[in-house]
């Protein structure tokens, strides 16, 4: 495995400056407090009990929404940051990337920004709410690139010269959904497609991950643990202590297949 490292040879400038968009645009109207409450409710309603509806149903409400955009979402930039460090995907020299439930963009913005020079990025999203701040993130990170707020299922997945990154998506899909997942993504890579699979390390939420790495690693693919030390924004640190969680380490589970160009 290739050593993590910023390929571009970058600070962390463009993360620090849109985490300081983030705060702005999310603590104009709920103080620090509502907000802290908030990743509480929604480390408890969604993350540890996983109750119906999944992300639609977890996300109603002002404070939840600004939770996961100022908490959640950094915390996923990083974590498939540090997956395509370590796997080299930054190496790929896509054109396009995909990004399958792209929440509010954070995941797919991570990757392309890690390339040399930053593909176009298309977000599938079909929560308007997160389809809308995805389109933010983009625009604040200088990002070109297409919102489609459809459902995963209804997005035709391109070949050769495109990245496609499923990033904590397929743990929130019903059993059928995540197998017709996994066949479209085995499909676009047989085709030439790169393909970053990224979720959470708790085998409670993925009791599926195994299959799911036999199928990559047949292709040649890999399938590996990703776990290291965060630096985070002193803010997000203290949001991070006074909801009761401890983020000093990130982890996540981490498939990969190149592509063909």
């Amino acid at each position: 495995m290739p050593e993590s490292r910023n390929v571009r040879g970058w600070s962390d400038d463009e993360f620090l400056t849109w985490y300081g968009a983030l705060e702005k645009r999310h603590l104009a109207n709920l103080t620090f407090q509502e907000v802290r409450r908030a990743v509480q409710a929604l480390s408890s309603a969604y993350v540890e009990r996983r109750k119906a509806g999944g992300i639609d149903n977890a996300l109603k409400g002002a404070g939840k929404r600004a939770a996961f955009a100022l908490f959640y979402a950094p915390l996923h930039f990083l974590i498939v940051r540090e997956a395509v460090r370590t796997t080299g995907a930054a190496d790929s020299g896509l054109k396009n990337l995909v990004d399958l439930g792209c929440g509010t963009g954070a995941s797919g913005a991570a990757w392309a920004l890690e390339m040399p020079s930053p593909p176009r990025v298309t977000g599938i999203e079909r929560n308007s709410w997160a389809a809308a701040e995805a389109r933010w993130t983009y625009r604040t990170l200088g990002l070109e690139a297409t919102l489609r707020n459809v459902d995963i299922a209804r997005f035709s997945l391109p070949g050769p010269g495109a990245g496609i990154l499923s990033a904590f998506t397929a743990n929130e899909l019903d059993e059928d959904s995540r197998s017709n997942l996994l066949a479209a993504l085995l499909n676009a890579a047989d085709r030439g497609a790169a393909v970053l699979v990224v979720e959470p390390i708790a085998r409670k939420l993925t009791p599926w991950w195994d299959h799911w790495t036999n199928a990559f690693e047949a292709r040649r693919g890999v399938g590996m643990d990703c776990r290291f030390e965060a630096w985070l924004p002193d803010s997000l640190r203290l949001m991070d202590r006074a909801a009761g969680l401890n983020h000093n380490i990130l982890t996540g589970r981490v498939l990969w297949l190149p592509g063909q160009l």
